[in-house]
């Protein structure tokens, strides 16, 4: 879903720009984008911003897991009867 909005986003970008400035500043744009894309600084940040984000991520799973452990425990009125048997959702 994120990925088809921020597609969509660029497609209105894209054809506004496109209509407005006319073809050669789109050429323009593009060919500064790529230049940023190449560049090795870019590159770097990008990396420690991919790597930083994984960090976050198993932080966030180990967090995760720690929690699911203690929140049948903290749950007022859980019996140990009501474990046995699966959860009923209304519906």
């Amino acid at each position: 879903m994120k990925a088809r909005m921020m597609f969509m986003a660029g497609a209105a970008i894209g054809y506004v720009m496109g209509t407005k400035a006319g073809r050669e500043r789109y050429e323009q744009l593009k060919r500064l984008s790529q230049q940023m894309q190449e560049n090795p600084n870019v590159q770097e940040a990008a990396g420690k911003l991919r790597a930083k984000g994984e960090e976050f991520a198993g932080a966030a799973r180990g967090k995760a897991g720690q929690m699911k452990e203690r929140v049948p425990q903290q749950v007022p009125g859980r019996h140990k009867a009501s474990e046995d048997q699966p959860p009923v959702y209304p519906g």
